[in-house]
């Protein structure tokens, strides 16, 4: 119940350039089993967005990298929308990533909220989004675009298949402003490594939530050197 320091901490000083922070959620639609679970273990210990937040009180005293929130936005909306944003800037916390939250109601009812906070909204995008649709989030976006591997929900897979690998390729040839970063699948060094060929990072969840329910934080240090050896 009380790691969340200690993980963020540990995954820093072992090479992590940027922390997903996940809010657990009753009902996280675009996630996996293994992130489905860890919601409901962490519900059922007492985690709640107030509690998030009181833990996350003075990191960034402890910590330098980016950190951002990934959360559904009942949670959000019933904390109370400004308050969310303002106890996330006074935290430090860089943006939020809401995947249940639309550009065009971002747009008319909550950029002004972000712009105040200073917070970044990261847009995910799918291989069946369109291409006009990707150039308005990349129009709208201030951070990079979580660039979502699959049209599934989240977890670890061996590999990336041929037409995954052209969505790789076809996003990189538009040439956005936006910086890609892939997610969804990401669990080794080898699907690390195709995930960042063409784009500029990528984003692990389910792979090292496993590693934590069997290592612990003992084992942040060797997890992240088997993904990045170099």
């Amino acid at each position: 119940m009380e790691d969340t320091v200690n993980i963020i901490k540990n995954l820093e000083e072992s090479g992590a350039d940027m922390i997903e922070i996940g809010l657990p959620f009753s009902d996280p639609l675009a996630d996996g089993p293994t992130i489905q679970e860890s919601s409901t273990d962490a519900l059922r210990n007492g985690m709640t967005t107030a509690k998030l937040f009181e833990q996350l009180e003075g990191i960034r005293e402890q910590v330098a990298i980016p950190l951002i929130i990934m959360g559904y936005f009942n949670p959000m909306m019933q904390y109370g929308m400004e308050e969310f944003c303002k106890r996330c800037n006074e935290l430090g916390i860089d943006g939020l990533i809401i995947p249940d939250l639309p550009l065009r109601e971002y747009e008319l009812e909550y950029k002004a909220l972000f712009d105040k906070y200073n917070l970044d909204m990261v847009f995910l995008i799918t291989p069946q989004t369109s291409e006009a649709r990707i150039r308005q989030i990349d129009a709208a976006s201030n951070s990079f675009i979580y660039m979502v591997s699959t049209a599934s929900t989240t977890g670890a897979q061996s590999g990336f298949s041929q037409q995954t690998t052209a969505y790789f390729d076809r996003i990189a040839a538009m040439e956005l402003k936006s910086e890609c970063i892939v997610g969804f699948g990401i669990s080794s060094a080898d699907t690390f490594k195709a995930a960042t060929r063409k784009a500029k990072g990528a984003i692990i969840g389910s792979a090292f939530i496993k590693m934590l329910r069997e290592k612990g934080i003992a084992g942040i240090a060797d997890f992240m050197k088997a993904i990045r050896p170099d």
